[in-house]
């Protein structure tokens, strides 16, 4: 019998069996408590395999899952917009020749354009920022300047210049905003 104690002996335990050379140390009891106990970290090894490459597959599972699910949502978002670039499109040719009435129209048709795509945003959990006349927030307004008034108390929004949005309680963008500051008094 060949022993497993030698230099060259193979790391992998399921490369050879666990052999005992006969020994006056080892009782018999103790070479079949030997054997058990070589058999279960065999099971315990052959296990170990079998759950890394189960890992392994979930693991590239999950990640095409992943990707199939951005695709998929990104897809759907997609077919929303649609109709309102659609809606675009007919206002766009409608402008080129509008006069009189038809100017009326195609303004009716814009603001419904935009009603429609408000409607789109705040259906997906977005919603403005409230600016003017506010005090000022650094957390959801970026000041762009300051101008001296005596209509708006200080550190209010003076004027909006575009609007800020969020999703849901996490802010997208901030409003741009022009802040109110008393006027200095010349001496």
């Amino acid at each position: 019998m060949k022993a497993t104690n030698e230099p060259n002996a193979p790391a992998d335990p399921a490369a050879e069996p666990v052999t005992v050379p006969p020994s006056p140390l080892y009782t018999p009891e103790q070479i079949e408590e030997l054997k058990t106990r070589a058999a279960s970290a065999q099971e315990n090894w052959d296990r170990l395999l079998r759950t890394t490459a189960d890992f392994d597959n979930f693991k590239k599972r999950a990640a095409r899952e992943r990707t199939e699910a951005a695709q998929n949502a990104s897809q759907a978002l997609l077919l929303k917009l649609l109709p309102i670039l659609d809606g675009f499109d007919m206002a766009q040719t409608a402008a080129q020749s509008a006069q009189g009435d038809k100017l009326a129209a195609l303004q009716t048709g814009v603001a419904m354009l935009q009603a429609q795509f408000k409607g789109f945003i705040s259906e997906a959990g977005v919603e403005e920022v409230e600016a003017a006349g506010k005090p000022f927030d650094p957390a959801v307004h970026e000041a762009v300047s300051q101008q001296e008034t005596t209509e708006v108390p200080e550190g209010r929004v003076l004027q909006q210049l575009r609007k800020g949005y969020k999703l849901r309680d996490r802010l997208l963008r901030p409003a741009t905003v022009i802040v109110a500051k008393h006027p200095e008094t010349k001496a």
